[in-house]
């Protein structure tokens, strides 16, 4: 039987034809479902939330972590690239390290960019996010130790990448006028709610990483799950270009 044998950096893995099938059909319908949930639900911040925001008047604290917390837990595009980050991150001490990097980066970028009035497009940073995922998921595959020979600093990148998440963020919610008497207190809210939901859907994935890790198929499939991570980080960077030309 044909089989081909790819080597990342530490992993030998072994994928047999029936198994490319099956990575083009996964690759396939994972194309396919970010670009219905582009469609769909491209957009945490619902109208009545919008709504809610531009009619507060002072200070909201717990409204505004719970805003903050369900954005961070529907954004799809944070939650891959974590899931990028934690992919190979046996110890927790290490999940710890790079969470906190990604966590300093967005928080000043999304305090800076609402409270300084930073301007951003946010078609452009979304793209931006969407690279980003697509970035972990080749390191993670050994890409960049074949292509240059060796591997930038991960937890470089990892803060990099999360001043671009918070300026993400940051777009969403200087779409809507914000009443300026308790904003401060409103912003740093949701940036505690933004943190609230990262952490419960980390330890939802940590939970599943540490079942997933104790059976084959992990090492069978590690390969063709950042394989979907990369498509689907490119495929989300295509529909924000896409949207800055038609829209912008």
């Amino acid at each position: 039987m044909a089989m081909l044998f790819l080597r990342s950096s530490s992993l030998r893995v072994m994928i047999t034809p029936r198994q490319r099938n099956t990575l083009c059909f996964l690759i396939l319908l994972c194309m396919t479902l970010l670009f219905v949930s582009e469609i769909a639900a491209a957009h945490p911040m619902d109208e009545r939330n919008a709504a809610f925001v531009q009619s507060i008047d002072g200070v909201a604290f717990w409204p505004f972590l719970y805003l903050g917390a369900k954005h961070m837990v529907t954004g799809y595009d944070h939650l891959l690239f974590l899931v990028g980050v934690i992919f190979y991150l046996y110890k927790l001490s290490d999940v710890v390290l790079y969470v906190s990097l990604f966590t300093l980066g967005h928080s000043v970028t999304l305090l800076f960019g609402v409270l300084g009035g930073l301007n951003v497009n946010a078609y452009v940073i979304d793209a931006i996010i969407g690279l980003s995922v697509a970035y972990k998921a080749f390191e993670n595959m050994g890409g960049f130790e074949r292509l240059l020979g060796f591997r930038p600093n991960s937890k470089v990148a990892v803060l990099i990448f999360g001043l671009f998440h918070g300026l993400g963020l940051a777009t969403k919610l200087q779409e809507f006028t914000m009443d300026q008497s308790g904003l401060v207190a409103n912003i740093l809210s949701f940036n505690a709610g933004v943190e609230v939901g990262q952490i419960l859907a980390l330890s939802a994935v940590l939970i599943g990483f540490l079942y997933w890790r104790t059976r084959s198929s992990f090492l069978r499939f590690s390969l063709a799950t950042n394989v979907l991570l990369m498509i689907g980080g490119f495929v989300f960077a295509g529909n924000q270009m896409i949207g800055y030309i038609l829209f912008s």
